[in-house]
């Protein structure tokens, strides 16, 4: 390589262009090879503590979010009791903090349950389809919340709090592992095409974290991002030219004000945007997967064409580097109900919403495992919580619907470091309350941290005179579903 010139030496413009060539080049080299390096190492830029902390199992994530509480005893959690005393009064009950308030009759479910693949898991036909999946299912049947209102509980979901205001587990798990991609953020939302779920952009919040960890809405159909690209077309020169005077103008600010983390974190957002520009276009064009693939994914049909857009997206997300992608079944409350809360008809109320998810989930799971990524890739598929094995009147059993039930209910986990075909925990007789390996988020969040390769009691951040940590001060490993 050429001798770097000084400031009075005359250089031929030919040599002065090869030192300029060699010089970008090796500088484009070590910076490719320093964030490489970082990936590998896992040092967040953030983290003072170097990620990982022992040995991941997984290097990603997809939380399923079912918004509006998902009946146990009518998908995962087989209770034969609720047949033999269907719409009978159940002496064992005396009061109940349910949403209604009200104990109403026992019933049974509208799904029979059946056994389903070599591990012979209890699996009712509401979900036929992730039936045939059985065997990658590692299910809880022994989760309990603290509160059976809808918003509150999913914000304990998402963040281990029923306050507003603290960082959700994909605001953590960006904070603690870092990006492993610079055209994409690390934590993408897919929201259900329908509507948001309650508390909206609560649910995927950075609360207290540095703002770069919120997650970013991407949505499956029409336009992925709002105002990713100009309304109307700019001249390239017009557009280089408002960036640098933008670059230059945000620069200045932060060394009047310093690098406050709001400002900061719009200039990065920016910077991410311009390179959105050119990825998402091609991430959320679905054109080129094959039509097996698109068949596997329920594309073909309309009932299961929305929710398999979204599962087929978050797995190309996958691909391109994403760390957390949460996808949401349900929106906010309205009339016809477009979530899972079955209030007034059990039958018609989670039939339609599992004959939306029931065979793109399903596909999901098939596809991640024939390109060989549920290896180091870990699935969520969770609820805020369960529904009572009575309905929610005194007087009757028929066409009435379940109320909310915090005491008890079920979650499925798949994917790398785990047990598969397994049940872990129970409920009592009637699948009313947790009894056995009661299992609290605080336990399920620890868990999903240690599969990534985080010590949930080290991954931390200073607030408010305190350590905060996802799992608050509690927390233990699900030791029955882990390998």
């Amino acid at each position: 390589m050429p001798q770097i010139p000084s400031a009075h030496t005359a250089v031929p413009r030919r040599e002065f262009m090869d030192w300029v060539g060699r010089g970008i080049g090796g500088a484009a080299l070590v910076s490719l090879l320093g964030r490489e390096f970082a990936s590998a190492a896992g040092t967040p830029p953030e983290s003072s503590i170097p990620w990982p902390h022992h040995p991941a199992k997984a290097k990603r994530a997809i939380h399923i979010n079912l918004f509006g509480g998902l009946s146990q005893v009518d998908t995962f959690d087989y209770k034969p009791e609720l047949e033999k005393y269907h719409g009978k009064k159940y002496s064992g009950i005396e009061s109940a903090d349910v949403f209604f308030g009200q104990i109403g009759l026992l019933r049974q479910s509208d799904w029979a349950f059946r056994q389903r693949g070599e591990s012979g898991l209890w699996i009712s036909d509401l979900f036929p389809h992730l039936g045939g999946v059985a065997d990658e299912l590692s299910i809880i049947r022994s989760m309990y919340a603290e509160t059976s209102n809808h918003t509150p509980a999913t914000f304990q979901e998402n963040s281990g709090f029923r306050l507003n205001g603290f960082p959700t587990a994909g605001a953590w798990i960006s904070y603690g592992m870092g990006a492993e991609t610079e055209d994409l953020p690390a934590y993408v939302v897919i929201p259900d095409p329908r509507g948001l779920p309650a508390g909206g952009s609560i649910n995927w919040t950075n609360g207290f974290l540095p703002a770069r960890h919120q997650g970013v809405i991407l949505r499956s159909q029409g336009k992925a991002v709002d105002d990713l690209v100009p309304a109307r077309e700019i001249a390239a020169a017009t557009d280089t030219a408002s960036r640098e005077l933008l670059d230059r103008l945000n620069r200045q600010h932060l060394e009047r004000h310093g690098a406050e983390d709001v400002f900061s974190a719009r200039i990065r957002s920016y910077e991410l945007a311009a390179r959105m520009q050119l990825a998402v276009p091609e991430v959320t064009d679905l054109n080129g997967e094959t039509e097996a693939i698109h068949q596997q994914y329920g594309l073909d049909k309309d009932e299961t064409r929305d929710f398999g857009r979204s599962c087929l997206l978050a797995r190309r997300l996958l691909e391109k580097g994403v760390r957390f992608i949460q996808l949401y079944s349900g929106g906010a409350f309205g009339s016809p109900r477009i979530n899972w809360d079955g209030h007034e008809d059990m039958k018609k109320n989670h039939g339609q919403e599992a004959g939306r998810i029931d065979l793109p989930l399903a596909g999901l799971i098939r596809d991640l495992r024939q390109r060989g990524m549920l290896e180091d890739t870990l699935l969520m598929f969770t609820s805020e919580f369960g529904r009572t094995p009575f309905t929610q009147s005194g007087s009757d059993v028929l066409g009435i619907g379940r109320d909310h039930n915090q005491y008890g209910f079920s979650v499925w986990l798949a994917g790398a470091g785990l047990q598969h075909g397994v049940a872990y925990g129970s409920t009592d007789d009637i699948g009313w309350k947790a009894v056995e390996n009661r299992t609290h988020w605080h336990d399920f969040h620890a868990t999903v941290l240690h599969l990534l390769g985080i010590d949930h009691t080290r991954l931390t951040f200073y607030h408010n005179g305190i350590n905060r940590r996802l799992t608050n001060v509690h927390g233990e490993l699900i030791q029955g579903v882990l390998a």
